[in-house]
């Protein structure tokens, strides 16, 4: 039976990348040996890193004066690192919090320095974004997350800065899903395993003229600029991670870009956000005007519909559609790879529900 993944992350990937990335494993570019058994410092995967790289600038349109770089780990290490890479030692930053990722950061921020949250939805389980507040002018930088896995909201436009205030957002959950300005951003990060590969690289985009200002000593490791100077080879990097990652940007390249994929994913939320309002037997869990096109909450009207729903979703094939325990209900993760095909099994579902 086919399986149609609605994990949150990490989640679905192009056939074909799965493919690619498998022969690698195996035998790398007819070498007889494998990717993740060969030197990182080889010139075939030098060749692989300055491919990824590429592509992020082209996909992105990034304007000169940007670094890319691909990091170890999870996008919470981000958390730290862009404390330590542009928070001064005696200066300020604005963050705003809309869910689990965001309230993280802000914890990890405010273990070194003072931190101002300017706006937060938790007051209504982050089911909303925030609106109407002020970013203060005298702060080092704004720290927001565009999308939030868990609740299910999005920003449907980014906050602006004023004055030498840098934008930083964490894009972990949809980075290359939609057309936006990236030249408005100072530092952007985000994790892998959603749009892009397997767990283990985070992807870091930062504007070079904002670092070294920060008057406070940063641990090697750390430090922004340790790994542009080495080009993300200071020490060994997640290979197989970033290997896919290129494999799954030459995909979305291949087949017409992020203009093509925002209207791809436009038309799979559109078509689940309409049977969730048009049914009665189920009922979104995110505001309207804020509902996020990568991670769709909703919930039962019903609670007694619950295992007979759950035995029409197992028996069509469908994985990883349980909500989080802070939301409950289910959530129908529709990431770049998900094919309009999946989302259309998840609604005949939920019409055969009574």
């Amino acid at each position: 039976m086919k399986k149609h993944n609605f994990s949150a992350g990490p989640c679905i990937l192009p056939q074909e990348v799965l493919q690619q990335a498998s022969q690698a494993v195996i035998n790398f570019n007819n070498s007889n040996l494998s990717l993740i058994e060969i030197s990182h410092r080889s010139k075939d995967f030098v060749a692989v890193m300055d491919k990824a790289i590429a592509l992020v600038k082209e996909l992105l349109n990034l304007p000169e004066g940007y670094s890319v770089l691909f990091l170890q780990g999870g996008a919470s290490t981000q958390f730290l690192m862009t404390v330590l890479n542009l928070l001064k030692t005696d200066g300020k930053a604005a963050y705003i919090n809309t869910g689990a990722w965001s309230d993280k950061a802000i914890k990890e921020a405010k273990k070194l320095g003072d931190i101002n949250v300017i706006a937060s939805s938790d007051d209504k389980n982050f089911s909303y974004i925030p609106k109407g507040y002020t970013v203060p002018t005298n702060v080092d930088y704004l720290h927001f997350t565009s999308n939030n896995t868990i609740f299910g909201t999005q920003f449907q436009e980014f906050p602006e800065v004023k004055d030498n205030s840098l934008l930083v957002c964490d894009m972990s959950s949809d980075i290359f899903s939609r057309q936006f300005d990236a030249s408005k951003f100072d530092l952007i990060y985000a994790g892998a395993q959603k749009n892009m590969g397997p767990a283990g690289a985070t992807l870091v985009i930062v504007k070079d003229e904002i670092l070294n200002k920060t008057g406070r000593e940063i641990p090697t490791m750390l430090d922004y600029t340790t790994h542009i100077k080495k080009e993300s080879m200071f020490n060994t990097p997640p290979v197989f991670p970033i290997y896919v990652s290129m494999l799954t940007l030459e995909w979305l390249k291949k087949n017409g870009g992020i203009e093509w994929i925002e209207k791809v994913n436009t038309a799979k939320a559109e078509l689940l956000y309409t049977e969730i309002d048009r049914n009665p037997l189920f009922k979104g869990a995110a505001a309207i005007e804020d509902r996020s096109k990568m991670n769709v909450t909703f919930v039962l009207t019903d609670e007694s519909k619950q295992e007979a729903f759950d035995k029409l979703w197992n028996e069509a094939g469908i994985n990883g559609l349980k909500g989080h325990r802070s939301v409950g209900g289910y959530r129908a993760s529709i990431y770049n790879a998900l094919p309009l095909e999946s989302v259309q099994v998840l609604v005949d579902a939920m019409q055969k529900l009574a």
